[in-house]
Parts: C-alpha cells; sequence; structure tokens
C-alpha cells in the first residue's frame, strides 16, 4: 500500500480536483483507493463529487464513529474521507488527536492500494504532518508565478525543517507540454541554487488546461465522470497508470507514517 500526499504552498492550484480524479482513475485500474479530504476545517472533497456526509473526520476524532463508520463510497468504489466544514479548532490537531489518527488507521482492516492525501495549502502544521507521514510527496503547481513560489517554500521547509528530500512536481492546467516543463525546470533550478541539500524533484507530468474541469465542478462531478474523453480525463488516466508503474518509495522520510504496522510487515 502506498500512501501519498497531494500538496501545495498556494491554494487554488487544484489539489483536491487532482486527488479526486486521481483516486477514480487508480481505482478504475482495479486498485482499491482511499482519498482523504485533510484540509480538515474546510471540506472540499465530498463537495467536488457531489455526496452528502453525515458524519466526517471530527466525529471520529472525537471518538463518536469509527472510521469505516464515517468513510464515503464515490465513483467507481473509491473510499472518501470526509473533512469538517467551518470548524476552526480541527485546522490545528493537538499530539492526541494525531496519535488517534495513526491508530484509526492502522485499525482499519479494508485492503487498499492507495491512501491519496489531498492537504490543505500552505506550509501550517497539519500540512507539514499530513506531508511527513506520507510516504510519498505530490507538490502541485500551475503556471502562475506565486503558484512556483509557494511550491519552492514548501519543499524547502519541508526540506530544510522536517529532512524530506523527495518530491514529486505535477503542473495542473497548463497551457501546453512545454510551459509545464518549464515550471518544472525553475523549480528544479531554484532548488538546486539556494538549498544546502538539493532535493530528489521528479517531473510527474501535467494536466492540460481544459474547459471539461470546470464544467464538471460546476455539476460537482469527477471529470473523468461527465467527460471521460476530454483531454484533462486522459491526462489523469495516463498519470494513474505511470504512479502505478513506477516502483513505491522505499522507505519513509519521516519519523511517523500512517499504516505504520503494515509497513512493518511489509
Amino acid at each position: 500500500m502506498r500512501v501519498i500526499s497531494i500538496t501545495s504552498g498556494k491554494g487554488g492550484v487544484g489539489k483536491t480536483n487532482i486527488a479526486a480524479n486521481l483516486g477514480i482513475a487508480l481505482a478504475e485500474r482495479g486498485k482499491k483507493v482511499l482519498v482523504w479530504d485533510a484540509d480538515l476545517g474546510l471540506a472540499n472533497v465530498d463537495v467536488v463529487l457531489g455526496l452528502s456526509s453525515r458524519y466526517n473526520i471530527s466525529h471520529l476524532l472525537s471518538g463518536e464513529r469509527t472510521l469505516g463508520e464515517i468513510l464515503l463510497e464515490g465513483p467507481a468504489g473509491v473510499k472518501i474521507m470526509p473533512a469538517s466544514s467551518g470548524i476552526q479548532e480541527m485546522a490545528s490537531l493537538n499530539e492526541e488527536q494525531k496519535i488517534n489518527l495513526l491508530d484509526e488507521l492502522d485499525a482499519y482492516d479494508e485492503p487498499l492500494d492507495f491512501l491519496l492525501i489531498d492537504t490543505a495549502a500552505g506550509i501550517g502544521p497539519n500540512v507539514m504532518y499530513f506531508n511527513v507521514a506520507a510516504q510519498e510527496r505530490i507538490v502541485v503547481a500551475t503556471v502562475e508565478p506565486t503558484s512556483i513560489v509557494d511550491a519552492y517554500a514548501l519543499i524547502k521547509v519541508l526540506c530544510e525543517k522536517y529532512g524530506l528530500k523527495r518530491f514529486s512536481i505535477l503542473v495542473n492546467a497548463a497551457p501546453d507540454a512545454r510551459e509545464a516543463g518549464a515550471v518544472f525546470r525553475l523549480l528544479t533550478e531554484v532548488a538546486d541554487k539556494h538549498l544546502p541539500v538539493v532535493p530528489a524533484l521528479d517531473y510527474l507530468g501535467y494536466i492540460p488546461r481544459d474547459e471539461a474541469v470546470p464544467q464538471a465542478i460546476r455539476k460537482q462531478k469527477a471529470v473523468l465522470e461527465v467527460y471521460p474523453a476530454a483531454e484533462a480525463s486522459r491526462a489523469f488516466t495516463a498519470l494513474a497508470g505511470r504512479l502505478v508503474h513506477r516502483p513505491p518509495e522505499s522507505q519513509a522520510d519521516g519519523n511517523i507514517a500512517f499504516f505504520w504496522r503494515r509497513l512493518l510487515n511489509r
């Protein structure tokens, strides 16, 4: 099983849409997938997919419900762990809540191939925690200069303060392959020049700018559901293929990990 965070420095770059569609694309390849909405105070994944949740992660952390009881089923059988909405206290978990989360995830005994963690934007405590606990990290950027600067800032903090050294870069809503590649090269050059320990940046590709994506969002559906032949849908399918065929990270960077018992048994 692989635990992958989908993260960014800047908000509004399409992380949630990527997590939802990538989860569906992986499920369509026969993989068991759980998408975790880890923007804990501002629920998004269930909204994007048009799902209604009676319970969410706040009920899990309070002990009112188990993980299995709060999960929703999305398209293609993808499991969704919904966040809470408008609960400010969820924006920063305390140590007890973090330990409870690790225990709940370890107690979940359904088979899983991928856990995709849709983090909040920025460099807040929850964002750092989920990125450190993941085995792999996908940093999402767009061609906008502010997005590139904030993506570098996120990588810098995770590298210098938390010792993480491996990041995959995914460029979203790019006009074409040339501009997407330019974003990756710029991030690589800046990291090489300014970081004392140069992280390994891997180019995961790009999702093209496609009017089908906002149209699907307005319908509260994944673009893969309603426009499977769209250019963006084909890109998500290809991205899932690259992840499936790419060897997983051999070891975690940090000293915490979700599903650590399963990782030890593996």
